[in-house]
């Protein structure tokens, strides 16, 4: 069933359930939230740890906080899938951290944040 003609104008259409495609959020919407939201650092791995852009400081495990994750699927490639990361560091520099998962994961990556969320999960307890 499609919209009723006296269904309100400003109803916004909502995707037929079998049209998943619709609902996903893409990577650059998923960014631009993170923006919103403060997360401006383009966060990445390298040989210390995480670092900016300029790699002048760089954080260990114990010195980062996962605030929030989203997942995202390929469209056309079932392995073309990502997780982005939205990251806090104990200084209060906010950023983001893509990493892809499945078949292309960045092993240092993953290892990397398997380490934060150890971590976040003994904290809680």
């Amino acid at each position: 069933m499609g919209m009723q003609d006296n269904e309100p104008a400003n109803m916004e259409m909502k995707p037929q359930s079998d049209d998943s495609t619709t609902q996903m959020m893409t990577m650059s919407e998923g960014t631009n939230i993170a923006v919103k939201k403060g997360f401006t650092e383009s966060f990445k791995i390298a040989g210390k740890g995480l670092t900016a852009g300029d790699e002048t400081k760089f954080y260990s495990p114990e010195d980062v906080r996962i605030d929030n994750f989203f997942r995202f699927e390929g469209y056309s490639d079932p392995n073309d899938n990502a997780i982005l990361y939205l990251i806090e560091t104990n200084d209060g520099t906010k950023g983001t951290l893509i990493d892809a998962y499945g078949t292309y994961a960045d092993a240092k990556l993953s290892k990397f944040i398997k380490e934060v969320e150890d971590i976040q999960k003994k904290i809680k307890k």
